[in-house]
């Protein structure tokens, strides 16, 4: 987190994107309820997952291997992109790498990111601050799911969670899809970053 607060408060020239794993944690967003953590803090530290409070928009998720997180450091003033626009073309860039790989995505009113039906495959919290966009995406690509059954994922219940690999039935290379996001970043944004 350090990192990217510094990069954001660099962010004067060039726009920069990290894309990375993260070891399993729970975050909870700014809006976020630890009543929506459904286990308790002794099962968490049993498996060794820390619960941590984080400036992004949203509710609590889960982060582990096999996600990519996408951390775009933007300067959305200087683009002249409204929020709104901005969580889009998040999804946007979600909905193009997936259909790559022959996954027929959407969005869904009840919360940003994609869907796949009524089962989660990316997320967005995002942080803008000084117009500069901080945090970003999460996609689902071979993650272990069984975490998110510890939490109301995004504070909605009743929907599931799943990943690319499980809905093409074949296994995923991360660094496949992690090129995939490179392209399509610089696709939906005109350049690359």
């Amino acid at each position: 987190m350090r990192l990217l607060k510094k990069l954001h408060d660099d962010n004067q020239a060039e726009d920069v994107c990290l894309i990375l794993e993260h070891p399993a944690v729970f975050t909870l967003g700014r809006n976020g309820s630890s009543e929506n953590v459904t286990v308790s803090k002794s099962f968490l530290a049993k498996r060794d997952i820390e619960l941590i409070a984080i400036e992004r928009g949203g509710e609590v998720t889960y982060h582990g291997p096999g996600q990519i997180v996408c951390y775009p450091i933007i300067n959305l003033r200087r683009k002249k992109l409204r929020i709104t626009e901005y969580v889009d073309i998040l999804e946007q860039i979600m909905l193009s790498v997936v259909k790559r790989f022959g996954i027929q995505a959407n969005r869904d009113p009840r919360n940003h990111g994609i869907w796949v039906k009524d089962s989660k495959l990316g997320s967005i919290g995002i942080a803008v601050r000084h117009g500069i966009s901080y945090h970003g995406l999460a996609l689902n690509v071979n993650i272990d799911l069984e975490p998110f059954s510890w939490i109301n994922p995004c504070g909605l219940t009743g929907v599931s969670v799943t990943s690319m690999e499980r809905k093409i039935q074949q296994s995923l290379d991360i660094s496949e899809v992690e090129f995939a996001m490179k392209e399509e970043i610089g696709n939906v944004l005109g350049h690359p970053l």
